[in-house]
């Protein structure tokens, strides 16, 4: 997002500022993540595109580099020896844009983040 723009409102809006092919990459992994969290409600959170399914489920963000796929603490450490080929913090990952996307890396994340979500869901709803 180029600095001083508005804030997007959709995810669409937050897309239109990229070079054609981030915008291309930032796509598939939007799509990535609806097919593997059909029911989650895509939004923007902290000026960036995120999916919400009984609480954040994940973010993503470009950048001049690399795109950031946020899964929160647990989607990293779950999948820490598949994410060792990249930049990994705490609750970030970082792919490189001149490599293509682990498209079915990021499915598998989102699916357990979705089984994570539910499972606390339904385990808040107990009495």
């Amino acid at each position: 997002m180029k600095a001083g723009a508005p804030t997007p409102k959709t995810i669409d809006e937050y897309l239109y500022d990229f070079p054609e092919t981030v915008q291309y990459m930032l796509e598939h992994l939007r799509q990535a993540i609806r097919d593997a969290a059909p029911e989650a409600v895509e939004t923007i959170s902290y000026q960036m595109p995120a999916f919400m399914l009984a609480g954040k489920l994940v973010y993503f963000a470009g950048y001049k580099n690399h795109i950031g796929f946020y899964p929160t603490p647990s989607g990293i450490s779950a999948f820490k020896d598949e994410l060792s080929a990249y930049n990994c913090a705490k609750g970030t990952v970082q792919f490189p844009l001149d490599k293509p996307l682990p498209l079915d890396l990021i499915s598998r994340i989102v699916k357990f983040r979705v089984e994570e979500n539910l499972a606390k869901a339904k385990k808040s709803t107990r009495v």
